[in-house]
């Protein structure tokens, strides 16, 4: 053992546990996996939390969470992914983005047990009026409608672009045109971005979060009243990982959606309050040494997706003494560390990194590694590990 590892406890112990896997390897703490599932429930301060499956993409996991007080239903990211879930038993099932899938609504459209489990999203007549178009025997199906919980300052909006209904008669115009095609409005959807995933890396930027908390909770407020008015509401959801604590005081919310904190990736580490533990990883041994300076490792180019940058790529664990080359970054084939650490490095060891997300790493394995202290307890299959692309 390299005298590397024995100064990086977690590290080490990843290493240990995983001795006897081929590298590169993705592991899940379990205890850090578990406690993080504690803390997203307590910030919810009672509301039920909604798995948002495209943030784990491991069915195992999904349903360990799932099993916990304090989440309820699935949050799925594509419709051909909640009918897979809905064909293995389980209902609540949202699709939390618009779908134009027409064989994949006329599959859910013809099976009763598969509409009475899943939840699809719409955000414009256009889509509605789609619907009821192409999809046959569509009238009954369950939809929610997607709000756009951005924040507008002057010209600068502040937030992800999604829904183009923001106003309650935007969002009235929409259900009124579902309604009159035979759609059961069942749910409405706000997704606070500029909130839930902007790390709190000034005061200014606290301030921006605090007055896009405020104008959101009176704007929804007065869509929810809108169409409460003009059907029954089952669900009406809001919130992700980094916005709990605020999103989760607001009365007109029946639910929150939450699921990258339980595996805690780099972009949560810079916010305030938000006492979430790594618990995803992935480890890649070192085949090259360069220099006495520099160690290479096999792979390791897992980048995340959004805007482009240093932000979106893993990073070692800073226990380990290693740091990434500004010129090369992480690489499809190879990743260059550079550090005085590297000189007690041996070919064959393992260099952990932590994903800049949570479920895209998912994407590159197909199988989990679960561990518990120095042990592995179980492997679990990712989607990949399934067979399944949902893209």
């Amino acid at each position: 053992m390299s005298r590397r590892a024995q100064r990086s406890p977690v590290a080490d112990r990843l290493s240990r546990a995983t001795a006897h896997l081929p590298a590169p390897v993705a592991v899940v703490d379990l205890t850090a996996f578990d406690r993080n599932a504690n803390v997203l429930v307590k910030r919810a301060h009672g509301k039920p939390i909604r798995i948002a499956t495209k943030s784990l993409r491991c069915r195992t996991l999904i349903e360990r969470a799932l099993a916990r007080d304090g989440f309820d239903g699935l949050m799925c990211y594509s419709l051909p992914e909640a009918l897979w879930w809905a064909r293995a038993g389980h209902i609540n099932l949202l699709v939390a983005y618009p779908s134009v899938d027409v064989a994949a609504l006329t599959e859910l459209a013809t099976d009763p047990a598969l509409r009475a489990a899943v939840c699809v999203m719409v955000d414009s007549v256009e889509l509605v009026d789609l619907i009821a178009r192409d999809v046959p025997d569509h009238r009954g199906l369950r939809v929610a409608v997607d709000v756009d919980a951005s924040l507008r300052l002057g010209p600068a909006h502040l937030g992800v672009r999604r829904s183009p209904l923001r106003e309650p008669e935007d969002v009235e115009a929409v259900v009124r045109r579902a309604l009159e095609h035979g759609l059961a409005v069942v749910g409405l959807m706000f997704y606070d971005a500029q909130i839930a995933g902007l790390p709190d890396t000034s005061p200014a930027v606290r301030q921006v979060k605090a007055r896009s908390d405020a104008e959101l909770r009176t704007r929804r407020a007065e869509v929810v009243a809108a169409i409460r008015s003009l059907t029954d509401l089952e669900l009406v959801n809001g919130g992700g990982t980094g916005s709990l604590h605020v999103t989760a005081l607001d009365s007109s919310l029946t639910e929150l959606a939450a699921g990258s904190g339980l595996y805690a990736p780099t972009l949560f580490d810079g916010y305030n309050g938000l006492a979430l533990e790594p618990a995803a990883f992935f480890g890649c041994p070192v085949v090259r040494r360069p220099s006495d300076e520099f160690v290479t490792v096999y792979s390791g180019g897992y980048i995340a997706s959004g805007p482009p940058g240093w932000s979106r790529v893993p990073q070692p664990l800073e226990e380990q003494g290693l740091r990434l080359v500004r010129t090369e970054g992480t690489g499809e084939v190879q990743t260059p560390l550079k550090g005085a650490a590297a000189a007690n490095v041996s070919l064959g060891d393992r260099i952990w990194f932590r994903h800049a997300k949570a479920g895209e790493l998912a994407e590159r394995f197909t199988d989990l590694a679960l561990v518990e202290g120095i042990e592995v307890v179980g492997k679990a299959p990712t989607y990949r590990g399934e067979g399944q692309c949902f893209g």
